[in-house]
């Protein structure tokens, strides 16, 4: 069975909910197919409880619709898939799900893109052929055990190990010795919720990292649309110091790029301190550097220290699978499933293929992709239709 489309968005995360919500606008045909059996999965089954998005909610809306008015300022998680199943029905999106795809390859003869997929509720294959693909399965996609560390050792680690994905909360750790390793918002709040529960929490800081208040940031990003970064940044790192002071003697160190300029460069944003930082200061959480080897319940660190522990969550982030599916991508993505090119080009490849929320740009990017995206697959689309009239 083979369906002829337009327009093919493979995920139903938010990238892919607002890359249809934009085409709907426009009267753009489409089919939009994810293989889980709900939409934006990530939060719905792999996020912790006390997550919230991390920025002001003016720079996490998804096009063509604002949160409500007396929604707060830093949105929930629950609040936050409740806004996405709101906006499903405000646009009438009808998911595909349980279609997993398998492979699209483009047809340079038929200049189309060709999809196998398997309907995993029925084990049928299903196939799709479209003029255009967009790809919006996540930078997220996949919790997937080559992003843990390999650590020697690891494998005969007597207590529990876990991807950050499974952790859930603090109180069923509470007095067990506890390690996140990863000091990224994920680890930093996962450390935080863990000692909040009375775990003897530790966390491995394995790289430099910014880290900022909520307000710093949502100040940052407010100014950045009038202001050159490297003034804004300047600021911003200036206010961080006064707030924090010299973080060096408890293991965290500054990247030398500065903080807007690293999220812009590499994708890689600032630690949003929830008070994390404040328990490091107190002693109540431990900083310790890489971890050199297991042996049993023991963790040894590059310092020498060694130290026991019950539990280790390895908050040490997703990667993108679009790799896995996805044939002929060469000209928009790299071997990391990510985009070639650098911003604000980076959602275009060649021949009918586009990506919306790869560029670890946010929900704010995941905007600015969906409208670029949906604007050039009109122009295009336009352009097709006249010639065949």
């Amino acid at each position: 069975m083979e369906e002829q489309i337009v327009v093919l968005i493979v995920g139903a995360g938010p990238a892919g909910l607002a890359m249809a919500a934009c085409p709907n606008q426009l009267s753009i045909p489409y089919v939009i197919v994810e293989r889980e059996d709900c939409s934006a999965s990530l939060w719905r089954n792999r996020a912790y409880d006390r997550l919230k998005l991390h920025l002001a909610k003016e720079f996490c809306e998804l096009p063509h619709m604002s949160y409500s008015i007396d929604a707060p300022t830093y949105i929930l998680k629950d609040q936050f898939v409740k806004y996405l199943d709101s906006y499903i029905e405000h646009f009438d999106i009808q998911p595909k799900y349980n279609i997993d795809i398998e492979s699209c390859r483009y047809d340079e003869g038929k200049q189309c893109w060709f999809s196998l997929a398997c309907d995993v509720a029925t084990s049928m294959v299903v196939g799709y052929k479209s003029k255009f693909l967009v790809v919006t399965s996540g930078e997220n996609s996949e919790n997937s055990a080559s992003n843990i560390p390999a650590i020697p050792g690891l494998q005969n680690f007597v207590g529990e190990a876990m991807q950050s994905s499974l952790y859930k909360f603090g109180a069923a750790y509470s007095w067990k010795n506890a390690l996140v390793v990863g000091c990224g918002n994920s680890g930093m709040e996962i450390a935080y919720d863990l000692a909040s529960h009375g775990a003897n929490t530790s966390i491995v800081v394995r790289s430099p990292v910014h880290i900022m208040t909520k307000e710093i940031i949502r100040l940052g990003m407010t100014l950045a649309q009038h202001t050159p970064v490297n003034v804004v940044d300047d600021l911003l790192l200036r206010i961080s110091n006064f707030v924090f002071g010299d973080l060096s003697r408890h293991g965290i160190m500054r990247p030398k790029i500065s903080p807007l300029l690293l999220k812009e460069k590499t994708g890689r944003s600032a630690v949003i301190d929830v008070g994390t930082i404040g328990l490091i200061k107190k002693g109540t959480i431990k900083v310790f550097g890489n971890i050199s080897k297991i042996n049993g319940n023991l963790v040894e660190f590059e310092d020498t220290k060694e130290n026991p522990f019950d539990v280790i969550v390895f908050a040490t982030g997703y990667k993108s699978m679009a790799n896995a599916w996805l044939k002929n991508g060469e000209s928009m993505l790299n071997n990391d499933g990510l985009p070639r090119k650098e911003f604000p080009n980076h959602w275009k490849g060649a021949n009918g293929l586009y990506s919306a929320g790869l560029a670890r740009r946010g929900l704010a990017g995941i905007a600015i992709d969906a409208k670029n995206i949906a604007n050039d697959i009109l122009s295009s689309y336009e352009k097709h239709r006249s010639k065949m009239n």
